[in-house]
């Protein structure tokens, strides 16, 4: 499910110091304009379906055609139709009466059956282990989990949630133009729930408002009143207070202790009970898969596999027979700061190709350092997130289930994720215009990447005449861009240097998986071309270059293996070597490859001279072993050139530099090695880091690296990979470089294994 909203911005004129700089307001551009056709609106993209492979019962039921011809709908626009009255008192009223008109069902007090659940239970009687022995008052327990569930909920207040939708709804009328929810995927929604299996939204988290806007618009649907798990830390003492009568809920901070800890056991046993009194009451739940906004750690919340691990747990024991998980993403124009799996189904036919996984030490480092030269054709093991609170009391093998889970419904909800205008708009001023264009030229670009866009099959979230769709995303990035007017009436759009640059790396970042699995391959292809022509090299000799599959193949899995998994986000039923087919599939889709048939080669698209008797050329999909190797020998004998059309070096730039500020970062911690100050404590060496990287980016122009999460991500990498070790301190762990790269040949030779996937 995708909701978007367009901010609203207060515009005002602003005149600048030499009067070059001209505003886009009433006016206009400044220039005579001809008239435009709409140019969307013909085709839109099938987003939303689930994973065919792991849930192939909703792939074939929850998803139709048909409904892409159902459009958006505004959620925020409320007019006198919306409501069962007429008149003109009706139309000053009908926010007010159309919040007395949605459906909000009875919110009964389920704290006595929570109390007598049979895990609760079990702890007070001194049954379970780590329970209240022999000796223990259990009047005095019964006041511990009735304070712990007070922690946990509160009881909705179907008043308290009228009036606080009609305050909301005015809120995001005078904040928001409009909020855009699409009514195909929230028709399948509404057909899946009537089966009876309760509601669990897994969604990203892309602003604080999350949390009451998502709550808004599926009341707004007749969803029903959705329970919210907060985050304790967004909150104060007294908004958790309110938010818990509007729905809320937070894990008491008791969960996290050891599993051993009598007070740990307790308070997971409440958490639990009330989750499955949550699925047995059909109660919709909302879980954020993402970290919130602003903090600085891994992608994948731990706060949110905890949850999803009670959900997983719930449907284990029988307490409702299947749950449906609904992928949600927002998105905004820009962010305001101060799909279907069934969980059973996916239980029983998940498949994972993380069986045989290796560390990025064992992957990389033999290689980094010339060691050696093949490339184990293994996958990465890489976990960022800790596992705390419920998840600890889970088996080892559920918690690698509801990790695997988390990754599957995160990457469903950014491919259903909508691209915005604010998104194209600084990628192509960032990538392909850092230095200006003129906004005749900029109109044609922004138009031939919104359509690249589409066929990718990833949806947008605007939709008008181009010229209209330009200038509201310029007025938004008013704060990052200058206008300059030139004596023949056009303008010339530059973005501005500095933190501006910082601000649209990060808007840009917002298409990335749009156009990853050819980035990935065109750096990958960058690599292989390093040692081979110059870098500035015209483009006719780098495509007199020949490209064996298997050299291709390698040089993929060398660059998956480095980036992390928080930005591949690759789904856990699909092996490396099946992503590094489909990243060369894309770039010959593209048309950036070409086919070259050598001498006494088969040709690629004859297949009735393969013996189908000695081997199967197929498999199912995810059945994949270490014989898949022998695939890298099957395709030594295809070749590939570089297409010598007209547009391929422009893209082939454009689709590097996408992943640019990533690699780049990489490379500025490689070179930082020999000047920070090790041994240090993690968060020390990252605020090290982030100056550096600042400090390069005032004497290099590299303002899309400055940031802290790429900071983060290249430590975090880096001690994956065994350049930095960590070991235990007297204020907490301690950072230092490893032995394998003490000295500065091995330093520089990390830094040349990076760089060689960046394009200049």
């Amino acid at each position: 499910m995708n909701t978007m909203a367009e901010a609203r911005l207060q515009t005002q004129k602003k005149s600048s110091q030499d009067g070059q700089e001209t505003s886009l307001w009433s006016s206009g551009f400044g220039m005579k304009l001809e008239a435009v056709t709409p140019f969307l609106g013909k085709y839109r993209p099938f987003v939303g379906r689930c994973c065919q492979t792991c849930t192939p019962k909703s792939w074939e039921s929850l998803f139709h055609r048909s409904i892409m011809d159902l459009g958006f709908c505004n959620v925020i626009l409320v007019k006198e139709e919306n409501t069962r009255f007429r008149g003109w008192l009706v139309r000053r009223l009908c926010y007010f009466l159309w919040s007395l008109e949605q459906h909000i069902p009875p919110c009964q007090d389920a704290s006595q059956k929570i109390m007598e659940s049979t895990g609760v239970q079990n702890v007070i009687s001194g049954r379970a282990p780590g329970g209240a022995g022999e000796g223990q008052v259990p009047s005095h327990v019964r006041k511990e989990v009735q304070r712990i569930l007070g922690h946990i909920q509160a009881p909705p207040r179907p008043f308290l949630l009228r009036l606080f939708s009609w305050a909301l709804l005015r809120f995001l009328n005078c904040l928001f133009l409009n909020v855009q929810l699409y009514r195909g995927q929230m028709k399948m929604v509404q057909k899946a729930s009537q089966a009876g299996s309760p509601l669990v939204f897994l969604s990203t988290h892309k602003s604080v408002l999350d949390g009451i806007l998502l709550p808004f618009v599926l009341l707004s649907q007749g969803v029903g009143v959705l329970r919210v798990a907060w985050d304790p830390r967004t909150c104060s003492p007294l908004l958790r207070a309110l938010l818990k009568k509007l729905g809320g809920l937070f894990l008491p901070p008791e969960a996290n202790l050891s599993p051993d800890s009598p007070e740990g056991v307790l308070a997971r046993a409440v958490v639990h009970a009330t989750v499955e009194q949550l699925l047995a009451s059909r109660q919709p739940l909302l879980i954020f898969l993402e970290e919130p906004p602003g903090v600085r750690g891994p992608r994948l919340s731990a706060l949110g596999l905890s949850w999803l691990g009670l959900v997983v747990q719930g449907v284990q024991a029988g307490i409702v027979p299947d749950t449906l998980l609904v992928p949600v993403a927002v998105t905004y124009d820009l962010v305001p700061e101060a799909p279907h799996d069934t969980c059973h189904e996916y239980i029983i036919d998940a498949r994972s190709c993380w069986g045989s996984r290796q560390t990025l030490e064992q992957l990389l480092q033999p290689i980094v350092l010339g060691q050696c030269t093949a490339v184990p054709d293994t996958e990465k093991e890489q976990e960022w997130t800790p596992v705390t609170g419920p998840l600890l009391a889970l088996r080892e093998e559920d918690q690698l289930l509801v990790r695997r889970l988390s990754w599957h419904v995160l990457n469903a909800s950014v491919a259903s994720s909508a691209v915005m205008s604010t998104a194209i708009m600084a990628t192509l001023l960032l990538f392909k215009h850092q230095k200006g264009v003129f906004l005749s030229q900029l109109l044609g670009e922004f138009s031939w990447l919104t359509e690249e866009t589409l066929l990718r099959g990833f949806d947008v979230g605007f939709s008008g005449q181009l010229r209209c769709l330009v200038q509201h995303t310029l007025s938004l990035l008013r704060p990052h861009v200058a206008l300059l007017r030139i004596q023949q009436g056009d303008l010339l759009v530059v973005p501005r240097p500095g933190p501006g640059l910082t601000s649209l790396a990060r808007l840009s970042a917002e298409l990335l998986p749009t156009f990853l699995s050819e980035a990935v391959g065109a750096c990958a292809v960058r690599g292989l071309l390093a040692g081979r022509v110059p870098p500035e090299g015209p483009w006719e000799l780098q495509g007199v270059e020949l490209l064996s599959q298997k050299e291709l193949y390698c040089q993929i899995l060398l660059l998956l293996h480095l980036l992390p998994q928080d930005l591949l986000l690759l789904q856990p039923c699909q092996s490396c070597y099946c992503y590094c087919q489909e990243v060369l599939d894309r770039l010959i889709q593209c048309g950036l490859l070409v086919a070259e048939e050598t001498r006494g080669s088969q040709p690629a698209c004859d297949t009735g001279r393969q013996r189908l008797s000695a081997r199967l050329l197929w498999k199912l999909s995810g059945d994949f072993t270490d014989s898949d190797s022998d695939d890298f020998e099957e395709a030594e004998g295809r070749y590939f050139r570089l297409s010598q059309q007209s547009r391929c070096p422009d893209f082939f730039l454009f689709l590097c530099r996408l992943l640019s500020p990533v690699l780049k970062a990489f490379a500025q911690a490689a070179a930082f090695l020999h000047r920070g100050r090790l041994p240090d404590t993690e968060s020390g060496y990252t605020e090290q880091l982030f100056q550096f990287l600042r400090a390069t980016a005032q004497e290099e122009g590299l303002f899309e690296c400055a940031d802290p999460n790429l900071a983060i991500s290249a430590i975090w990498t880096f001690r994956d990979l065994g350049v930095l070790q960590q070991t235990p301190g007297p204020t907490g762990p301690m950072l230092h470089l490893s032995p394998a790269f003490a000295s500065r040949d091995s330093q520089e030779k990390l830094g040349q294994f990076i760089r060689q996937f960046i394009c200049s």
